[in-house]
């Protein structure tokens, strides 16, 4: 067994595997990443956060883990294209993607949502992720084998828990992992969702929940299902499921989206 900060974790489900995993410098990103490399992946780590992504490939190394680190912006069509390409360029191949990075809006119904802000969340939660999914397929369909995880939202399966352009985006986001799991699977590649439900990271850190545009909606209308909420998951608790589904144990899931949200979605 290798200890990664407060977590015990069993070995070699990933073991000489390249893994891309991005938005690692923290919360979901950083545990998916160091629960990797501690079952043997070979990690390219990716974040807009250099500082922070250095304290992440020490965290790995120290463990006696193989990473790498990269700073680029999900936003930017150029950063998607090196960051597949430095991971090729660095460890030879490119065996799973994680797109993890993500921004959360600020809770605005579609007749109040700004241009910019729309653009904005659909670049990072959207655009992102097809374009590096895109990169990643020219790499993984050669060889007919790859796996893409992608992470959405219980808000990608329901109305109710932000505002227009997030939730719009995370259901975009199951669509497209349902289409290129289905249209790919007889090559070789499954591609899947993840579906967290309130998470204990900072994605929310910047929001003034107080002066929200719609605070008279949010607070009628999404707040109280948000109390309904059983708890907040640890990171960690959702990466488990993360390298589940990137290792052979779900040689047959795909094409779609699993949930893991403590039983919020039970209500």
């Amino acid at each position: 067994m290798r200890s990664f900060g407060m977590n015990t974790i069993p070995l070699n489900k990933l073991t000489d595997k390249v893994a891309l995993v991005t938005g690692a410098a923290s919360g979901l990103g950083k545990a998916i990443a160091t629960l990797y490399a501690a079952n043997g992946a070979k990690v390219l780590a990716v974040d807009r956060q250099r500082d922070a992504l250095k304290e992440v490939e020490q965290e790995i190394t120290t463990a006696g883990g193989r990473v790498w680190c990269v700073q680029a912006d999900m936003a930017l069509p150029a950063d998607v294209e090196m960051m597949v390409k430095a991971a090729v360029e660095h460890f030879g191949t490119l065996d799973i993607l994680v797109n993890n990075a993500g921004i959360m809006d600020d809770f605005s119904p579609v007749d109040r949502v700004s241009d910019e802000a729309w653009r904005r969340v659909m670049a990072v939660n959207l655009d992102g992720p097809m374009q590096a999914m895109r990169a990643a397929l020219r790499v993984m369909l050669p060889k007919k084998s790859g796996v893409i995880i992608n992470i959405s939202s219980v808000g990608g399966l329901y109305g109710a828990r932000a505002g227009a352009a997030y939730t719009t985006s995370k259901h975009a986001l199951i669509g497209l992992t349902k289409n290129t799991g289905y249209l790919h699977a007889q090559q070789g590649i499954r591609c899947v969702a993840i579906a967290p439900g309130a998470m204990n990271t900072a994605i929310g850190k910047d929001i003034d929940f107080a002066h929200l545009p719609a605070a008279e909606l949010f607070n009628t209308r999404i707040a109280p299902g948000l109390a309904l909420n059983p708890r907040t998951s640890e990171p960690m608790e959702v990466a488990r499921l993360a390298l589940f589904l990137a290792s052979d144990d779900a040689s047959f899931v795909n094409a779609t989206a699993v949930v893991a949200d403590g039983g919020w979605t039970g209500y």
